[in-house]
């Protein structure tokens, strides 16, 4: 094998899983179809946990200036997000193009090579690997691999050659997006209705350019994007608003549907999916690309772990039984959010009544939760700790020994387990000796918690915690299971003998 892993799709989730699969000690290759990047910029920014994912690995820093929003909404309904105990503030104006550019930097210094120009066209996998065959600028090329993961959209190739299917809803209206300049446009950042059941949106991106987006009814609802021309654009913003743009030009554009579908698998084998290949969905608030996102950093490590012997090939197993129902939450949310958002005035009442449920702090923090990532919980196994399953906040700081502080963010940047033990406790004592037969996986910090303010979840640390390289709680002391089990789990069998 050439290579242990070909990643399909040189986006942010297949840059994002390359780098965690490059972290987790395996060989790991990306192809794509493009020549170069396109520059494209579907999403602007992304959610608090893609931040917080950023932040784990030392990337967030690397963006360089960036601003958090201050309002949160489910289908334009809004969500009072400084009524909760924790912030739920995501990343806005970051064209994805910009994340794009960190990452492939990211990939560059870990050495992971980026092919271009090679569109995938067939894929054969067996039982002991993949061979994948490109065209490229020189003809045909063939790969071969241990394991292969599309993260090649929402119309995948992997997906259609995997025989992999994706059910889900068809199109039913179309709608336009594009970058323009030579326009002056007002800020209608989260959209305005039009009536009708249309919706119209614009943000300034700096630079004298402006993001449009475009719901109209009468809109194709299956758009061809290669036939669109800007004339398409300002006569739809002009039939909506009234504005004229016609004397602007747009650097891009696209034209999207409100079709949507979920695989039915995950995995098939050898081969995997990630980000819209797995679930594909119209562009809202960028849910799409932050649910891809957290795919990746699900993934990458276990897949890491399998590819290079150190964990058995049942882990992947649990890639799909934890991702796929946050698929199928997104299309959920996708449909319903977009029923609030576009459905004409009869639904008014509706609106009123979600209004008035967002007046309660639960509920607004059930739904921010959902929109922010911050709400997922894995099944990781028996404990009844509250955190169990939940990310450990990564903003919480650890006093070291030597008196030196750290974030628990700043614990993962190298992309290992972590276990964490505070004070000299006999449970401590006791993770500290287990964890010792798999100290090739796993590092071990001891400190004791910084105090802070407030009696919300994210006060109720625990004496020890398995943290796993993606962030999630996997065992915590007390009332938190099987140390010896989780560690075997998640990690794969010990190297040496647990001590007596």
């Amino acid at each position: 094998m050439k290579t242990r892993v070909i990643v399909v799709g040189a986006g942010p989730v297949g840059l994002m899983l390359a780098g965690e699969i490059r972290l987790g000690g395996a060989d790991v290759t990306v192809y794509d179809r493009l020549p170069a990047p396109s520059g494209e910029s579907r999403a602007l920014g992304f959610t608090r946990r893609v931040a917080e994912v950023f932040d784990q690995r030392g990337l967030l820093t690397r963006l360089g200036s960036y601003r958090t929003g201050q309002n949160g909404h489910f289908g334009g309904v809004g969500i009072d997000l400084g009524k909760l105990d924790e912030s739920h503030h995501g990343v806005l104006g970051l064209p994805q193009a910009r994340t794009e550019e960190m990452l492939a930097g990211w990939l560059e210094e870990l050495g992971v090579p980026v092919v271009r120009g090679h569109e995938l066209v067939d894929l054969q996998q067996s039982g002991d690997g993949v061979v994948a065959g490109f065209e490229g600028p020189e003809g045909r090329v063939e790969a071969a691999a241990a394991y292969l993961v599309g993260c090649d959209g929402g119309q995948s190739t992997v997906r259609t050659l995997a025989g992999i299917e994706a059910p889900g809803w068809e199109s039913t209206r179309g709608m336009y997006m594009a970058d323009v300049t030579g326009v002056e446009l007002p800020q209608r950042p989260t959209g305005k209705h039009v009536p009708g059941g249309h919706m119209i949106l614009s943000v300034s991106l700096g630079d004298g350019y402006y993001r449009v987006l475009i719901h109209d009814r009468s809109l194709p609802p299956h758009p061809d994007s290669a036939s669109l021309t800007f004339t398409d654009v300002a006569d739809a913003w002009q039939r909506m608003t009234g504005e004229s743009i016609h004397h602007g030009r747009a650097r891009w554009m696209a034209a999207f549907s409100n079709g949507a579908g979920l695989a039915t698998d995950y995995r098939r084998g050898r081969v995997l999916l990630a980000g819209d290949a797995a679930h594909e969905t119209p562009p809202l608030a960028g849910w799409g690309l932050a649910t891809g996102i957290q795919d990746a950093v699900n993934l990458g490590w276990k897949l890491a772990a399998v590819a290079t012997g150190s964990a058995p090939d049942s882990l992947l197993d649990t890639y799909h039984a934890e991702r796929h129902p946050y698929g199928e939450q997104l299309l959920r949310n996708t449909h319903a959010g977009s029923l609030l958002y576009l459905s004409d005035e009869g639904i008014d009442p509706l609106r009123a009544v979600m209004r008035e449920l967002m007046d309660d702090k639960d509920v607004a923090a059930h739904f921010a939760g959902m929109i922010s990532g911050l709400g997922v919980r894995y099944d990781v196994g028996a404990g009844e700790h509250p955190l169990l399953g939940r990310r450990l906040f990564p903003d919480r700081e650890l006093v070291r020994a030597d008196g030196t502080r750290t974030r628990v963010a700043e614990l993962l940047h190298a992309g290992r387990a972590v276990l964490i033990t505070t004070g000299s406790s006999e449970a401590a004592s006791e993770a500290q000796r287990i964890a010792a037969a798999w100290s090739d996986r796993v590092d071990v910090v001891s400190g004791s918690w910084v105090p802070v303010e407030g009696d919300s979840l994210l006060n109720s640390v625990p004496e020890a915690a398995l943290v796993r390289p993606d962030g999630y709680l996997a065992w915590v002391a007390p009332d938190g299971g099987d140390l010896a089990g989780a560690l075997d789990r998640w990690l794969g069998a010990a190297r040496s003998a647990v001590s007596a």
